[in-house]
């Protein structure tokens, strides 16, 4: 048995979910997909933008699992309303198309995670479990652009709000969505480095988490998927 696996371990904290699409058949489905799982727990559904935020704010979720386009309110601004409150969920969100336009405005309003529909039940309970972390996961249809645009960007310099060098190389592809391995491959250092430079800039930034690296690169126009970089 892997104890590192959260369904492993019946006894740890469920994660509750609330799930907003305007489509009773997608909540459906998605209810009974994230239900197998013992770790995760739905604790309610929402049909717009609106209701999703008034859900939010009087069941309190861990995660919201949102719909880019809802009727009331879509998506993205559900997500902007949510995520102001004081002491707010993680935010998920769910698309049929991943264009860079979506992308870049989800992970501008300092959501956790960004998934296709289609995407495999196994990546939706990854982004899912990362999210409660403080972590951020793309779907991997998606994270290979955002490794193409870094690797045409030519860091400024001299370096951003004293990071080093290999810290604003980190900065940047956690903004992008990568998980630590990602990043040791696509700078070819290892996890444990990656995580060294990771709480540094953190700490230089007053950063908590990766959600916030991500609010932060895009708020400062740091990083901006799908533009021509460099």
């Amino acid at each position: 048995m892997n104890s590192s696996d959260p369904s492993d371990r019946p006894e740890a904290h469920r994660i509750s979910i609330l799930i907003a699409d305007d489509q009773a058949m997608i909540r459906a489905g998605l209810r009974l997909m994230i239900e197998t799982q013992p770790d995760l727990s739905v604790l309610g559904e929402a049909s717009d933008g609106e209701r999703a935020v008034e859900l939010a704010r009087s069941r309190r979720p861990d995660v919201v699992l949102l719909d880019i386009a809802m009727p009331r309110l879509d998506g993205l601004e559900a997500a902007r309303r949510i995520l102001a409150e004081p002491g707010p969920p993680r935010v998920i969100m769910l698309t049929m198309y991943d264009t860079d336009e979506n992308l870049d405005l989800s992970l501008h309003a300092g959501v956790s995670g960004f998934l296709l529909k289609g995407s495999p039940p196994e990546h939706l309970f990854a982004a899912i479990r990362s999210a409660a972390r403080g972590d951020i996961l793309l779907d991997p249809a998606v994270t290979g652009r955002v490794v193409d645009a870094y690797r045409r960007v030519t860091p400024p310099s001299p370096p951003l709000s004293g990071l080093t060098a290999r810290e604003e190389q980190v900065l940047r592809l956690v903004a992008g969505g990568l998980s630590n391995s990602e990043v040791a491959d696509a700078l070819s250092i290892t996890e444990a480095t990656v995580s060294t430079h990771l709480n540094r800039l953190l700490a230089k930034l007053s950063l908590r988490d990766r959600a916030q690296v991500v609010r932060y690169a895009y708020e400062s126009g740091i990083v901006r998927p799908g533009d021509p970089a460099g």
